[in-house]
């Protein structure tokens, strides 16, 4: 189907499902799976609602981290295998923080985290993976964007660090693609609320962190870019400090395409995650 957009042309638009948290008088609790074992678990209430997801690519250039909170990028990789730890450390953190100054005119650039995951409970188990991210959300709140910078740096430096300017950007690439099964979902920062941003307790096995889980609103503008591909890269705005102006924050989630076809390869993706100080 196809449904007009705010950016002054009709696009192609499919109707995706999408998990909302329903309830915001209790705040709820986000368990995130570790690699290889399990499923993501959320404590709360939780509602289905059908919105429609609109394909960006015809309109990519158009998209920017400071207005809509992402932006699609091609990015070949020299990386062979993304299992390999060795060849993430020494050639794809490189072209990750390359990238993001490039997009951010960035000093500075910190790669801290990969997350690989995969839409298949067997490649999970067998490749270490987590699985895909199925509910509204964005990984920073203001309480723990600047906490995971004091988490990452030493003191002194953190402390200088958060005097300025800094945000926090993803990057989302396929490493098996093109990517036709549970793709991500993407909505505008500029049609969402404070309102609609809840906390929520992260507890992971290792540390309790904070992100947030998000309430639905009709307002909400959606889009996604079919078919990604191996050289393609998606740079996610998950916080900035800086509050007047550019998007803060670009919420997202994994969905079901009504359009994928029955026989499509699972998905396989990296998440980067990385410090950006201005």
């Amino acid at each position: 189907m196809a449904q007009s957009s705010d950016l002054g042309i009709t696009l192609p638009a499919v109707s995706g499902v999408l998990n909302y948290l329903a309830d915001a008088d209790q705040k709820p609790v986000f368990y995130p799976s570790v690699a290889g074992a399990g499923e993501t678990r959320f404590g709360g209430e939780y509602a289905a609602h059908a919105v429609p997801i609109h394909d960006g690519r015809p309109v990519a250039d158009r998209f920017s981290l400071d207005a809509q909170g992402f932006q699609l990028a091609g990015h070949p990789t020299e990386v062979v295998d993304f299992l390999d730890q060795e060849q993430i450390e020494t050639i794809y953190e490189r072209e990750i923080e390359k990238l993001v100054k490039d997009h951010t005119g960035a000093a500075h650039v910190v790669v801290f985290d990969h997350t690989l995951r995969a839409d298949s409970a067997e490649l999970r188990e067998r490749k270490k993976m987590r699985d895909p991210a199925r509910s509204v959300h964005n990984d920073y709140t203001d309480r723990s964007a600047p906490r995971r910078v004091r988490d990452l740096l030493p003191e002194a430096e953190a402390e200088v660090r958060l005097q300025s300017r800094f945000a926090i950007v993803n990057v989302w690439r396929p490493i098996a693609g093109p990517v036709r099964s549970s793709p991500l979902a993407l909505c505008d920062a500029r049609s969402v609320a404070d309102t609609d941003l809840v906390p929520s307790e992260r507890r992971a096995w290792d540390r309790i962190g904070e992100v947030y889980q998000v309430l639905f609103n009709p307002q909400h503008r959606w889009y996604y870019f079919p078919d990604m591909a191996r050289d393609e890269a998606l740079l996610i705005k998950t916080y900035d400090s800086e509050r007047s102006g550019p998007a803060r924050s670009a919420v997202h989630t994994a969905f079901e395409d009504p359009t994928t076809p029955a026989d499509a390869a699972p998905r396989e993706s990296i998440e980067s995650r990385t410090l950006v100080f201005f």
